[in-house]
């Protein structure tokens, strides 16, 4: 007899591309949490950009309710550096972040963690690939139907 769990563990993970304006440099940036993200981890993962890169950083963000309020106008007020824009409703295709995903969960499809630990270090390690990977992370970009001063 085959037992399974059934168990709602879950991770949840905000990430972004960076693309430096000079010389094209490619970043990946991600967080991990084990439950959902909102205004707070948002802004933590926004702060943690604001550590890492310098100069001004223009945050491409879809509508979620976690990407607006008053945590990260706070945020925008003490960095003028930062400047926050939102996809228009809808508009998956714009995000060259979700180029990431889908490269991730190809990566992760037939898996089978057996807890949330192995599924955290599975994720981990691909998306570590993927940032490793400037052909990967510039074809994410391109797949984007961003405009092409953007890309």
């Amino acid at each position: 007899m085959h037992r399974h769990r059934y168990r709602r563990d879950k991770v949840s993970v905000i990430s972004g591309i960076s693309v430096s304006p000079r010389r094209q440099r490619l970043g990946l940036y991600c967080h991990f949490y084990l439950d959902n993200i909102g205004h707070l981890e948002v802004r933590e993962f926004l702060r943690h950009l604001l550590r890492q890169l310098r100069g001004p950083i223009i945050a491409l963000l879809d509508n979620s309710r976690t990407h607006k309020g008053g945590p990260l106008d706070a945020l925008r007020s003490r960095h003028p550096r930062l400047r926050i824009e939102h996809f228009p409703s809808y508009a998956p295709e714009l995000n060259p972040d979700e180029g990431v995903w889908s490269l991730a969960k190809g990566e992760l499809a037939n898996g089978r963690p057996d807890d949330i630990d192995e599924l955290m270090a599975d994720l981990a390690a691909s998306l570590e690939r993927i940032r490793r990977s400037p052909a990967k992370l510039r074809g994410c970009i391109i797949g984007s139907d961003l405009p092409p001063f953007l890309r």
